[in-house]
């Protein structure tokens, strides 16, 4: 299995881009995908998550309005489209696959190698 992540980058204050995650090596519509992010010395946190039919969970507090994960099944890719971005949104970003059930924030299966996003002016 490989989760390969694309589209970090360095960005204004402000400044949008979209993260893509390209799943290989297992069947996609089988598993609940997920975005996640660390920043230099703290743990990793939970962004937001989609399942199978394209059904949303967000953390509220730290991307809420800013931030839409969507997949698209055909292409075997889950996006994240992050817009109105903050110095504190720098982070490597990482995309992860859950096939189980139980909660959406945790016992991810899979994960990519991370694409990393630096805001700052």
């Amino acid at each position: 299995v490989q989760l390969v992540e694309s589209g970090g980058g360095l960005v204004q204050p402000g400044g949008s881009l979209r993260l893509s995650c390209a799943a290989s090596g297992l069947t996609f519509t089988n598993y609940r995908m997920g975005w996640f992010r660390q920043a230099s010395g703290k743990e990793r946190e939970f962004i937001a998550t989609i399942n199978r039919s394209g059904g949303t969970t967000y953390d509220a507090d730290s991307v809420k309005g800013r931030f839409t994960i969507s997949r698209d099944n055909a292409k075997n890719t889950v996006y994240l489209q992050m817009n109105s971005l903050k110095p504190e949104d720098t982070a490597v970003y990482y995309c992860a696959a859950k096939a189980g059930s139980g909660s959406v924030y945790f016992s991810y299966d899979y994960w990519g190698q991370g694409t990393q996003v630096t805001v700052s002016s």
